[in-house]
């Protein structure tokens, strides 16, 4: 369905902008006065990451007036292989100056805007307030509900997007002409049962398809042309290179958007989603261990089974030397293999896997069983500096 422009049109564009935006305005649906609404709009990216990068240039190159951009984290060398905005030099630099440097390199007519802080619920109400439309490009479930939540009780329209190895999804949620985020998940998944990037990956250019997607739609809400993605989840697979368009309906019971909604404020969205399951707390509560006390172990020739829980393919990038490897999916099939004469010590990257495969393993009556807390990350920054950390 169409909507109409979420701006109104700045007062006139000068010369030097004509020249930069010709090639928009000779397309009669953007014209001089879609150009003009670009140039008086407030656009906030949250995240200047693999989908954010794309998006905040894209939206440069395009005239937005007033880009904000909401960032704590600094760049890091595994990020540049889809974190576009950012370079080598940029390493172990604040994220968000980086972009806004990128960001006025392309286009030195944009009003940029950083905040540099992790968005929560003490903040994203004042944020979220000075713009016209947020263009969404995190990769946790917590800050969506929180983006999704914010956006809806400030009437809102969002742009989303998400992205796992080869599968990429987009969709605009504006509470006020259609579903929100809620309407299509309205729970999050169980903790642990969806990897994050930095767990299962992601092909570098998937960011950049769904980067443009989101970007287009941001255009054509801001100046009201064409059919937005409201009530639309578009599904692209890099592998089959396809695209799938299918309807999203508003929910009438939706807690949030609902005819009588539950929700009326912002909640607790790291308890609501949850990191680890209960269960896996209460296995790694007094059954932790740290990378240190693990090699203090290993030198002193300790009984121990030491097993890594991640996949193959982390496998191969770095291990821990004396382990053996059963993923966290594989573990229950391979209960009976591990021995009852020794303690069971289970890693994974960061320590997230490993309490929920303690929690498998406790639960069979493996009782010394521990895992080790940071990982194979902690063991190659704190144990092992020569290994590398992906």
């Amino acid at each position: 369905m169409s909507l109409p422009p979420l701006v109104d049109p700045a007062e006139g564009l000068t010369v030097d902008e004509v020249r930069r935006y010709s090639r928009h305005l000779i397309i009669p649906d953007v014209a001089m006065d879609g150009q003009k609404r670009l140039k008086n709009a407030r656009v906030l990216a949250v995240g200047a990451g693999g989908l954010g990068s794309p998006t905040l240039m894209y939206l440069a190159a395009a005239g937005v007036g007033t880009l904000g951009i909401v960032e704590f984290d600094t760049v890091d060398e595994s990020n540049l292989q889809r974190q576009i905005i950012h370079g080598q030099s940029d390493i172990g630099r604040s994220k968000a100056e980086s972009a806004r440097d990128s960001v006025l390199n392309i286009n030195p007519y944009v009003n940029v805007v950083l905040h540099e802080t992790r968005l929560d619920t003490s903040n994203v109400m004042e944020i979220f307030s000075q713009y016209d439309l947020i263009v969404d490009g995190t990769d946790n479930f917590a800050t969506r509900y929180l983006v999704n939540d914010a956006a809806v009780l400030l009437g809102k329209p969002y742009v989303w997007g998400s992205i796992y190895r080869f599968d990429g999804q987009a969709s605009v949620f504006w509470a006020d002409h259609g579903p929100c985020y809620r309407c299509l998940y309205p729970e999050p998944p169980p903790p642990g049962m969806v990897p994050s990037c930095a767990e299962g990956g992601v092909l570098g250019v998937l960011c950049a398809s769904i980067a443009s997607i989101q970007t287009t739609e941001a255009i054509k809400l801001l100046t009201g042309i064409g059919d937005p993605l409201v009530g639309r989840l578009m599904v692209y697979d890099a592998l089959e290179m396809t695209y799938r368009s299918i309807k999203v309906r508003k929910d009438p019971e939706c807690p949030l958007c609902g005819k009588n909604p539950s929700i009326t404020e912002l909640i607790d969205y790291e308890a609501f989603c949850g990191v680890v399951s209960e269960e896996a707390q209460l296995a790694a509560a007094g059954s932790t261990i740290t990378a240190s006390e693990l090699k203090g172990w290993l030198d002193a020739g300790e009984p121990i089974e030491l097993v890594d829980v991640r996949e193959p393919a982390e496998w191969e990038i770095v291990r821990i030397p004396g382990a053996r490897l059963i993923p966290k999916g594989d573990l229950p099939a391979h209960l009976a293999d591990l021995p009852q004469d020794r303690r069971v010590v289970v890693y994974c990257k960061s320590g997230v896997r490993s309490a929920e495969a303690l929690a498998t393993l406790k639960g069979a009556g493996f009782s010394s069983a521990v895992h080790v807390q940071g990982g194979v990350t902690a063991w190659a920054t704190q144990v092992d500096k020569s290994l590398p950390v992906y």
